[in-house]
């Protein structure tokens, strides 16, 4: 007599595999998650430092700080390659010209992480006055509250 063997799963361990598979996926898609969170929060960071640093190269080169960020002043003589903008909303940061002559600004993004380590060192800087007589002959935009979670600095 000849015997036949099951060669197969029972349903039972199959939806036992699938559980388990969906368990672990659902674990890594979330720290996943966390990790493009700090991601972009990091970006922003590195984004309004360079920004501050193509300003002070605008600064030297015009004696004052332009009335805003956006269009060609920074890009067209070559301190900044292309003005960054945030990763989600795609928007310009936050930035103000402040002081008469706009000798001062005042420049942020907001974080996604409202206990990121990063708010130990920025300024939480309070509304200035807006800069008139700016280089660029333009008005500039009033200035916003740093506090957290925007991290904000000024020269």
């Amino acid at each position: 007599m000849r015997k036949t063997g099951n060669k197969g799963f029972t349903l039972i361990e199959l939806l036992v595999v699938i559980a388990i598979i969906g368990i672990l996926s659902s674990v890594v898609l979330a720290s996943l998650n966390s990790a493009r969170q700090k991601a972009r929060d990091a970006k922003r960071i590195s984004d309004v430092k360079q920004l501050q640093l193509a300003l002070e190269f605008y600064f030297d080169a015009n004696g004052g700080y332009p009335s805003a960020i956006s269009g060609t002043l920074l890009t067209a003589p070559g301190y900044i390659a292309a003005i960054p903008t945030d990763p989600v909303g795609g928007g310009n940061y936050n930035y103000a010209a402040l002081n008469a002559g706009c000798t001062s600004y005042h420049i942020g993004a907001t974080l996604e992480d409202g206990n990121h380590s990063a708010f130990d060192s920025d300024i939480d800087a309070s509304a200035g006055i807006a800069g008139t007589g700016c280089p660029d002959e333009a008005g500039s935009a009033a200035d916003f509250a740093g506090t957290d979670p925007i991290y904000d600095l000024k020269p």
